[in-house]
């Protein structure tokens, strides 16, 4: 099974930017699509964004549409998330999971997850 470890998260102040990465060991990345979803302090986790095995869809929740781009590369066993025009909404621990079939914008249908990174963002 694939092991998922998210990185490059921290403190940024609103309008900045941060890239997000989530490197997979034990198995190839590219047999995988993959997720990212967040949860912010007192509230439910909630879908991000989405990417195919390929790279060639993605899907983003309204919220962080235009703003944020997931991206993978699969010579390097990594999913990226850039993050742009953050917000103090944004704040949350972000986390990239592989998705197992099914609706895309469920946290249901992913596994497994990684340990998560915290993104805060200050005003």
């Amino acid at each position: 099974q694939v092991q998922l470890v998210e990185s490059g998260g921290g403190l940024v102040q609103a309008g900045g930017s941060l890239r997000l990465s989530c490197a997979a060991s034990g198995r190839t990345l590219s047999s995988y699509a993959m997720g990212w979803f967040r949860q912010a302090p007192g509230k439910e986790r909630e879908f991000v964004a989405h990417i195919n095995w390929s790279g060639g869809s993605t899907f983003y929740a309204d919220s962080v549409k235009g703003r944020f781009t997931i991206s993978r590369d699969n010579a390097k066993n990594t999913v990226y998330l850039q993050m742009n025009s953050l917000k103090t909404e944004d704040t949350a621990v972000y986390y990239c999971a592989a998705w197992i079939g099914g609706s895309l914008y469920s946290q249901n249908r992913y596994n497994p997850w990684g340990q998560g990174t915290q993104v805060t963002v200050s005003s």
